[in-house]
């Protein structure tokens, strides 16, 4: 799980981030606002830990900016701040959690887990896009009733793409989460796009598998659905 934390105070930042890390996550940071975005935005991130008053741009707008990029990343905002409305405000840009300073580490990576479980849908085992179904229990694809083969690779880029449908995905994202850090030197992404898309698409009249040029891959009923 790849956390990015953003928070101006180096003390508190230097806490979280090492806390994080004896729990098995691996974490990027920030301290101020704008870089927080960019590295949100260009960067794959199961959770955002998001302090609101930051330099050069505060919490909530990133918060905006994120959700308007149709980032749907989950949020847990920091604040100082106690009162109802400010709460009210974090909520509104888009945040999922609240945590009024100070707090217990312990606290915040029990909110992280919750959040996590319930936005990986950790009770949800099948998978639709139109008429292509994935049991992850079974590990079972099919489309239109057919039952197709896919190797484990492809099961896995299967899996990223339908439950982000109809959403783009970056390359970049898929290929971290496939191969990690040990990155293939070549192209190797395309290639097994390619397989995936022979055995789900080319067989049938429509096509659900989309290229992004430049950008990435996304599954979905139609080219322009959104």
């Amino acid at each position: 799980m790849k956390i990015l934390v953003i928070e101006d105070n180096k003390d508190i930042l230097a806490n979280i981030i090492d806390y994080l890390s004896i729990k098995g996550y691996d974490t990027d940071c920030a301290q101020d606002g704008l870089a927080g975005l960019n590295l949100a935005i260009s960067n794959y991130y199961d959770l955002i830990v998001l302090d609101i008053m930051l330099p050069r741009m505060d919490g909530i707008e990133v918060c905006n900016q994120l959700r308007a990029n149709r980032k749907n990343v989950p949020i847990i905002m920091l604040t100082a701040r106690d009162s109802i409305d400010d709460r009210l405000i974090g909520f509104k840009a888009g945040a999922d959690d609240y945590l009024i300073k100070p707090f217990a580490l312990v606290e915040l990576v029990a909110r992280i887990e919750a959040i996590i479980r319930r936005s990986q849908g950790d009770d949800k085992f099948f998978l639709q896009v139109a008429d292509l179904t994935y049991d992850l229990d079974t590990c079972i694809v099919r489309r239109a009733e057919v039952t197709l083969k896919l190797t484990p690779l492809s099961l896995r880029l299967l899996e990223l793409l339908m439950k982000k449908s109809p959403h783009v995905v970056r390359r970049e994202v898929l290929e971290q989460q496939v191969w990690g850090d040990d990155l293939p030197d070549t192209d190797i992404l395309r290639s097994h796009i390619h397989q995936l898309r022979q055995i789900i698409d080319k067989p049938f009249a429509k096509p659900l598998l989309y290229t992004v040029p430049k950008i990435g891959y996304r599954l979905a009923e139609s080219e322009n659905e959104s």
